[in-house]
């Protein structure tokens, strides 16, 4: 069982990286050992939006009486009709788990489509050009079914061998997962129940993502972080907007707050004698000093871990720092025809990232082997500018950013300008009744150049890509300025923003 390309992991990185090299031509297997599409379309991207979506939807329901729409002619103003609105959390985990399903069959439509052949199991690197796969049971792999005389093992060669395993996600030393009280993404994407309320330690974007959805559907939530700031890695300002709207609905945002631990009482009872469901303890401390927290569950969102162990990396000589494979500008290993990508590489841990450098990679491969695109003209590598990738958290309201935050331009000295518009003046976000948030561009004062963009409102990261062009080719905030946008939209904030530039 010979390939040219071996790709260990099917997640964002892993697919797009299979289906590309199939269409250069290359004969490809892809080894793994959960479900095909990774994290991103199982746990994480795909079903999160899908349970935003049903976050969404209720809010807008609950909200019938402020748009003029009743139920049987009752009078519109009346928010009680509303309140026998209830969410059925088994209904709508079971629409993400379609979501996820119909998505999962997509791409194994893709690898049947491209001939690219599929080994379930783990993957473990015995050579240079080698890979032993311990197969699972249900390996639909006809090379792997005849290799069960070996223990359910099989080893396949290939030419080059691109690593795309992901992450996983971190636990706090003092509190491991248990699936049921402290629980990882994973778990809070397919509750059984709502919980009465909810501890949420982290708030990047899963952490604040997960935490709007539970607030949505009426648990009561506390937002925990370390920092002095939810969604750190987000300009000052915008995570001051993401804050106050957060406030607004109810959720409890507790910054510079370290947790110093939690406990499960068992023994916690309710005065009709029946177990009390909210026995988490959790132990903070910030600026006011200890405080104790009782909720019915904890998600631990503190950040993701590279899955990088028991992967056979030792036996071929390719080293970690902290966990994360280190490689060159062609994501090369320096081992070998190894190469690795996404979250096993020290670059920000996106998906749309996983699948940027997926491209890249195959590229470079395909470059050295004179293979040509689908129209026939030689492959060229092309390299990926990490100073403008976007991101996105689908909270509401949304945040999309690429590029500079105006904390980084400090940092560097840079003489800068800022230019804004609030939505609460967009004429398309009053008529949907969704004013919170603004558009935040920061230019060069000298040059003009745009250094950073900066979005928070409804939809969003729908809009991010255009500005993410932007700063690829050195746009100006005056020819942001002079460029046409539709109105009425929310895009065109990002022109009102260059304008006050």
């Amino acid at each position: 069982m010979q390939y040219d390309v071996i790709i260990i992991g099917s997640g964002p990185g892993g697919y797009v990286a299979a289906v590309k090299a199939a269409q250069y031509g290359f004969n490809v297997a892809v080894v793994e050992k959960a479900e095909i599409g990774g994290i991103c379309l199982n746990w994480g991207c795909i079903p999160t939006k899908a349970l935003l979506k049903s976050a969404e939807t209720f809010q807008a329901f609950k909200h019938l009486a402020s748009y003029g729409i009743s139920f049987d002619g009752d009078n519109v103003a009346d928010p009680e009709r509303t309140k026998d609105l209830r969410a059925d959390i088994t209904k709508i985990v079971e629409r993400e788990r379609d979501v996820a399903d119909k998505m999962r069959k997509g791409i194994e439509f893709l690898f049947k489509k491209n001939k690219i052949t599929i080994i379930r199991g783990k993957a473990v690197l015995t050579g240079e050009h080698s890979v032993t796969v311990e197969c699972n049971p249900d390996c639909c792999s006809e090379e792997a079914k005849s290799c069960t005389s070996d223990g359910g093992k099989c080893t396949i060669e290939g030419k080059y061998i691109i690593i795309a395993t992901g992450a996983h996600p971190k636990a706090l030393p003092f509190a491991p997962f248990d699936g049921e009280k402290i629980i990882s993404y994973k778990s809070a994407l397919v509750p059984k129940s709502l919980p009465k309320s909810l501890a949420v330690i982290g708030s990047g974007a899963i952490g604040s993502e997960l935490a709007y959805f539970y607030r949505s559907m009426g648990s009561e939530v506390y937002l925990i972080e370390f920092l002095d700031r939810i969604v750190p890695l987000e300009d000052d300002e915008v995570s001051a907007q993401l804050s106050r709207s957060f406030r607004k609905e109810g959720m409890k945002v507790m910054v510079s707050t370290k947790v110093c631990g939690i406990d499960i009482d068992t023994q916690a009872k309710l005065e009709d004698g029946s177990l009390d469901p909210e026995n988490v303890i959790v132990t903070v401390e910030s600026k006011k000093g200890e405080e104790k927290i009782k909720v019915e569950r904890v998600l631990c969102a503190v950040g993701v871990a590279p899955n990088t162990q028991d992967l056979g990396l030792e036996n071929v000589g390719i080293t970690t720092d902290k966990g994360k494979i280190q490689v060159n500008n062609f994501y090369h290993t320096g081992v070998a025809n190894i190469y690795a990508i996404g979250d096993v590489i020290p670059t920000p841990a996106l998906a749309h990232m996983a699948s940027a450098e997926a491209v890249a990679c195959v590229e470079h491969i395909a470059e050295d082997e004179k293979k040509v695109d689908l129209e026939g003209r030689p492959v060229k590598f092309h390299s990926i500018n990490y100073e403008h990738i976007p991101g996105a958290t689908y909270t509401m309201p949304q945040i999309a950013s690429a590029g500079m935050t105006e904390r980084r331009v400090k940092e560097l000295g840079l003489n800068y300008k800022v230019g804004k518009f609030m939505f609460m003046a967009s004429g398309k976000a009053t008529a949907a009744g969704k004013t919170d948030g603004f558009v935040k561009l920061i230019s060069d004062a000298d040059t003009d150049k745009l250094l950073g963009v900066h979005l928070i409102g409804a939809d969003v990261t729908e809009i991010i890509g255009g500005m993410v062009l932007a700063l690829d080719l050195g746009a100006t905030a005056e020819q942001v300025k002079n460029t046409v946008f539709p109105h009425p939209t929310m895009s065109e904030a990002i022109r009102d923003a260059a304008e006050a530039l």
